[in-house]
């Protein structure tokens, strides 16, 4: 495995999605939907001719990629702004469905990726926090909880809603997950002692429905924005946890490695995904910052990157039979 030196800056790719969707929604009409067309139309394209890279830092400072994380927040809470101030204007039609699929893509990168990596930070700290209001931004409070103290404890694990088995369709593993997902966030803090009023993810529920509720009071049209580009940023993030330990068991209690996550080296759904794709090394030490992250020499590769995979993963036959050629190739 050869590996190169980079540095944050490609990093900053990341920004052209909310930019265009921005933009997009400024525009109007069809615009509106030019963050969706370009994230999941034309990235996918790129995905597949840019090349591949295991990388290591020689960076002196941690703050540009902090900076990082702070900037994917306000330009996902721009989006949001954009959004809804094109609904409260123009009211409920086909260009504010549009742009709340173009802001849920947004959502799913931006808002829950960014979540992902800044809620493994010391909890209560600003970017911890930061990470609490993105997962507000997209109803998915319980995702922390979830996150840290089921899903890195059981995945790839039978007893892990999160983790798919092979044969499993993504439109089965969404109507499993997301229930079981919350009744599990649910469980931990239960089992800690605390009752269903004081239980952290009540709380979350209660925030999330007050929320909504204001929307609605205020105008039906924001409301049902807001819903879309959260909805669709759910979609994204299980669509993540899916091809993640797709087909990739083991069993309850056993050690975890490098073989029970994909890999995808792929430069371009590195770095606009803030490192995501080297998920094994996620794995093996929660705590490391995504600038640590190093592709692991022996760990299981997926055959396209993020981008390309989603319509692959939306035809169940297809998804199938790729992937089995692919864990074939582990035993």
């Amino acid at each position: 495995m050869e590996e190169r030196v980079e540095s944050w800056k490609p990093h900053l790719l990341g920004f052209v999605l909310p930019v265009i969707t921005v933009a997009g929604i400024i525009q109007g009409g069809w615009w509106a939907f030019s963050g969706f067309v370009w994230a999941v139309g034309i990235c996918p394209i790129i995905d597949m001719v840019s090349p591949k890279a295991a990388p290591v830092r020689n960076q002196t400072s941690t703050k540009p990629w902090d900076a990082l994380l702070f900037m994917h927040t306000i330009a996902y809470l721009s989006c949001i702004g954009v959004l809804l101030w094109q609904a409260d204007s123009e009211g409920f039609g086909l260009p504010l469905v549009l742009g709340g699929l173009s802001v849920g893509v947004v959502g799913g990168i931006s808002g829950i990726i960014n979540a992902h990596e800044a809620g493994h930070r010391k909890k209560g700290s600003l970017i911890w926090r930061m990470s609490r209001l993105n997962l507000l931004m997209v109803l998915y409070l319980h995702f922390t909880t979830e996150h840290n103290h089921g899903h890195h404890r059981n995945y790839a694990t039978s007893i892990d809603p999160a983790s798919s088995p092979e044969g499993r369709s993504f439109y089965t593993q969404l109507v499993m997950t997301l229930p079981l997902q919350y009744f599990s966030a649910w469980k931990t803090h239960k089992e800690k002692g605390l009752g269903f009023v004081q239980n952290p993810i009540f709380h979350g529920t209660m925030i999330q429905l007050f929320l909504i509720g204001i929307l609605w009071y205020y105008s039906p049209a924001v409301m049902y924005a807001f819903l879309i580009q959260a909805i669709l940023a759910i979609i994204l993030l299980e669509y993540v946890n899916y091809i993640e330990h797709y087909g990739l068991v083991r069993e309850v209690g056993e050690k975890h490695s490098q073989m029970h996550s994909w890999e995808y080296r792929g430069v371009w759904s590195r770095w606009t995904l803030l490192e995501l794709p080297l998920h094994p090394a996620h794995h093996l030490k929660a705590s490391l910052p995504l600038w640590d992250l190093r592709a692991q020499e022996n760990s299981p590769q997926l055959p396209f990157g993020y981008y390309t995979s989603f319509w692959i993963a939306l035809i169940p036959p297809l998804w199938k039979d790729l992937m089995r050629k692919q864990i074939a190739r582990l035993v």
